[in-house]
Order: C-alpha cells, then sequence, then structure tokens
C-alpha cells in the first residue's frame, strides 16, 4: 500500500477533463471515475499467494487484518485471502477477518482481539508491512513467539520488512515499475493514443523470510 495517497476531488476530476488535460493515477485507494486511467499492483492475486503460502505449511485457522474496507487495495487482499480458503476447502470465519486504520496502532489492537479469541489464529495475513510491526508488537505483548507460535505474512515489502526480528515474509508489490507504467502511459495519451483498457495490474509475489513456519502449537490460552 502507497503511503498518504492524495487523490483528485471531484471539481479536479472535472477540471482536468473540462482542459483535456491527460493524467493517470496510481494506486487509487478508491474507484476512480468511469474512464479513468488507473495502474495498480495485483492485489487479489497476492492475497491469494500470501493465505496458499500459509495454507501450504498447514495453517488452517489463518486470520486477515486490512485496512479500511472501502479501499481497493484492501477489498481485493481480502477476496483473495477468502477465495484461496475457498480453493482449499477451508472453512471462512468472520471473526478472523479484522479492519484497522493503515497503521501500527490499530492493527495491534485488532491482533489483541484475535488472541482474545476463544480458538485463536495460527496465522495471520497482514494487509500492509505498517501494519505487521503492530501485529509483532502486540504478539510480544502477549508473549506469543513469531513464527513457532504466531505465522505473519506482511504486503508491501517495505525496507521494514528486513529489518524486524524475525525478517517478515511478505507480499512484494512493484512501486517504481508502478510508476514507470503510469509515465509510458500518459506519453502515449498526450500522443492522442488510448490505452485499451483503464486499469493496469502489475504482478505481485510472494517474500519468503523467517516469519512464517509450518504450524506448531496454538498459543497457550494466549496468556493476558
Amino acid at each position: 500500500m502507497l503511503a498518504d495517497r492524495a487523490e483528485p476531488s471531484a471539481s479536479q476530476y472535472a477540471r482536468l477533463d473540462h482542459h483535456r488535460i491527460p493524467y493517470v493515477l496510481i494506486d487509487p485507494a478508491h474507484e476512480p471515475p468511469a474512464g479513468v486511467v488507473s495502474v495498480g499492483a495485483a492485489n487479489w492475486q497476492g492475497g491469494v499467494s500470501a493465505t496458499e503460502h500459509l495454507l501450504g505449511l498447514g495453517h488452517e485457522r489463518i486470520a486477515v487484518i486490512a485496512g479500511h474496507r472501502r479501499t481497493m487495495a484492501d477489498a481485493a487482499r481480502v477476496a483473495g485471502y477468502r477465495s484461496a480458503l475457498v480453493s482449499a476447502g477451508v472453512r471462512h470465519r468472520a471473526e478472523c477477518v479484522r479492519h484497522a486504520g493503515p497503521d501500527e496502532t490499530t492493527a495491534r489492537l485488532r491482533m489483541h482481539e484475535l488472541l482474545d479469541l476463544p480458538e485463536p489464529p495460527s496465522a495471520v495475513f497482514v494487509c500492509s508491512d505498517r501494519m505487521a510491526l503492530g501485529v509483532y508488537a502486540a504478539l510480544a505483548e502477549r508473549g506469543v513467539r513469531v513464527p513457532d507460535e504466531v505465522s505473519v505474512v506482511g504486503f508491501d515489502d517495505l525496507p521494514e520488512a528486513c529489518w524486524v526480528t524475525p525478517a517478515l515474509t511478505t507480499v512484494r508489490q512493484p512501486p517504481a515499475e508502478m510508476a514507470a507504467t503510469a509515465l509510458r502511459l500518459l506519453v502515449r495519451m498526450t500522443r492522442g493514443d488510448r490505452p485499451e483498457g483503464t486499469r493496469t495490474e502489475l504482478s505481485t509475489r510472494l517474500v519468503r523470510r523467517a516469519s512464517t513456519a509450518p504450524r506448531g502449537k496454538v498459543p497457550a490460552a494466549c496468556r493476558p
């Protein structure tokens, strides 16, 4: 998730269109108006990859902590998570889906809520690396070890993913390639060309590090 994204207001969209100024949105948080060209990451597939990785390690009670419900990226990542569970024949549990703000503080609170469930998750897919830092904090506060007791997967592959201990398994999205693709589309549009589609998605890929492991014991009562 690209941080601090600013999107045009309705009046700004209208002004750009009125003056016939070409533009391309990069990773918009919300669905753009019809006909607006945008570039983003394959968020749905990223959610699938993260969840399939955890399923492949033997986890079945997998939680997800996402950002705001209405943002395109978070909705797509959660949809990918659900699709992977369905494909694996694993029952989707509504109590294992939590939403937070895009920061450590609220993600930390959501992780505490998950640990308080009668059957806590053995793995959690966190829809941004920044939120994953809050998840790490909550687990440390409860004495729950990563990945021995709970495996964690993030999304973005920020530099922090390598700095934390254990290093964070995460889904890498390509911000530099997204910007380059948007620029190429914009150059074409200034020459009078129109892209065949309005949405271009660039692939994501799972980066395996040390925060995930085969399912072990469930956190013992998730001690308070």
